[in-house]
């Protein structure tokens, strides 16, 4: 190892960034990253601001351009939107690294470089999720779902417990890689640290699966291609043939049936014709149907406005609507387009959606749920919120078949495991082409159905006391760790230059 920080700086940037990157492909790598940024810490303690910021920004664009590729493959855009989209992301993102590595080496001088580094991570990701082009997908924990037990710590802290104790290792492997003798025993010391965390939440882990309470969803997968969906000669077939869905869900005997988003090739509120025909095998049925849906309304100067949504039809009452809340910049909506309309003009392929606004809470047997659309599950305060209202369970929608086969549909899936053990509440997920299944509350993954698979299947979601100190609190954690940081380095560089 001592051979490859030989190399030049630039270059073991790059290594960095690769093996950060492989380890969130699908492909059970996620222990790479507990040595990914192990070359650029090794950079950065070596070198100035400037540089560390040259060089965070080659490690940021190379980690993420290989996490994220994904985005560059998105069939519901042409080939140039979906590479400028990418090549776009690629570069914001790797900003966030080019200014931690510029800080890093403005404060290393006044304070341990080797323990100031984990708190440095854990707040530049923390700052990565503000704003409208927030990114907490991102985040070191979505490498790390295969080591259950080590993120059952995100009740209490978020996903940034796992960024901390994951870079922690990093910064471990390195001094003992350099045997630096005076931080042998913080190696040593850190080490129990994480074997504690181990055991206690392997012990955290048992018992989601039990509870006097459950909810039996039956969940469909269509397995629709989302670029012919809305092919008008197809229409009537897409419909007929959900509606066979429905039947065969109907046949399980659940307590509710979830469809995926926009799972019909309609506006259900406006056209009757279809919403009918939905509603009367929830009549007959008694089964309620939580089903994806676009809407639109017409304002009072005649403009029109779209909303990505879900509908709730229960038997022989009214549909409750849900509008998405957070829409995905750049593909939904453009951001600032609420203050600025004439932004609406810009044409990237996107549709351009309203945001909603109503945190909106389902009740069936008393039985409290809320509704996730797509890339909603990505965004922790308006989950927490959820949990909030009073959700006892949450339900996704979603459709990743505009991603195929990439690495894509399983981060996403991923996603919805971190907001399960965030929030102690189990996930029932519909995906239209997949991964679609129930998480139960300490992210545990079961009757996970395959991408491009047809699926019509039941879960028993065990219900219980949802919520935990972060649903309650929020990221505390990370405000710690940033003023933290802010103690060990920037407020002793300002002290000692003033």
């Amino acid at each position: 190892m001592n051979s490859l920080f030989d190399r030049p700086a630039w270059q073991l940037a790059i290594f960095g960034g690769i093996i950060t990157g492989l380890a969130y492909q699908p492909w059970h790598l996620g222990f790479l990253a507990w040595i990914g940024l192990i070359p650029l810490l090794h950079v950065w303690l070596a070198h100035d601001a400037n540089e560390n910021a040259r060089y965070g920004y080659v490690f940021g664009m190379t980690h993420n351009l290989i996490a994220f590729y994904w985005i560059g493959v998105n069939s519901g855009a042409s080939f140039w939107v979906v590479l400028l989209s990418l090549i776009a992301a690629v570069f914001h993102l790797g900003i966030y690294w080019a200014a931690a590595g510029w800080v890093f080496g403005r404060v290393k001088a006044y304070g341990n470089g080797l323990v100031l580094f984990p708190f440095l991570i854990v707040s530049m990701e923390w700052v990565r999720s503000f704003g409208a082009l927030g990114f907490p997908w991102g985040n070191m924990v979505l490498s790390q779902l295969d080591f259950l037990p080590m993120v059952q710590i995100m009740e209490l802290t978020g996903t940034y417990g796992v960024t901390l104790w994951v870079i922690l290792l990093n910064v471990i492997l390195y001094i003992l890689i350099q045997n630096f003798e005076p931080n042998k025993k913080l190696g040593y010391f850190l080490g129990i640290l994480l074997l504690a965390l181990w055991l206690s939440g392997n012990s955290r882990m048992k018992g989601f699966n039990d509870s006097l309470t459950n909810m039996g969803v039956a969940v469909l997968q269509p397995n629709i291609d989302p670029n012919s969906k809305w092919d008008y000669k197809k229409r009537e077939k897409t419909i007929t043939y959900m509606d066979s869905l429905h039947s065969l869900a109907i046949n399980l005997n659940p307590d509710l049936i979830l469809f995926p988003e926009t799972a019909l090739p309609a506006y259900l509120r406006l056209d009757r014709h279809v919403r009918d025909q939905i509603q009367s095998k929830v009549d007959s049925s008694g089964i309620p149907v939580l089903t994806g849906t676009v809407d639109r309304t017409k304002s009072l100067d005649g403009k029109k406005r779209y909303f990505n949504s879900s509908m709730f039809l229960t038997p022989n009452h009214k549909f409750i609507l849900y509008n998405k809340l957070h829409l995905v910049p750049f593909a939904e909506y453009i951001p600032l387009s609420d203050q600025f309309p004439s932004l609406n003009m810009l044409n990237f392929g996107q549709g351009n959606f309203t945001h909603g606004s109503e945190y909106t809470v389902f009740e069936w047997k008393d039985i409290k749920f809320s509704n996730l659309i797509c890339y909603e599950s990505s965004i922790p305060e308006v989950v927490r919120e959820f949990i909030q209202q009073g959700a006892d369970m949450l339900t996704i929608q979603t459709n990743d078949g505009w991603l195929g086969k990439s690495a894509g549909p399983y981060q996403h899936y991923d996603v919805a495991r971190i907001r399960a053990i965030e929030n102690r509440v189990p996930v029932v997920r519909s995906a239209n082409t997949g991964i679609s299944g129930l998480i139960l509350a300490n992210g545990v993954s079961i009757k996970e159905q395959g991408l491009g698979e047809m699926a019509v299947f039941k879960v028993t979601v065990p219900l219980g006391s949802t919520g935990s100190f972060y649903s309650r609190n929020g990221d505390v954690f990370a405000m710690v760790c940033f003023v933290t940081f802010l103690l060990l380095g920037p407020i002793p560089c300002i002290r000692r230059r003033s």
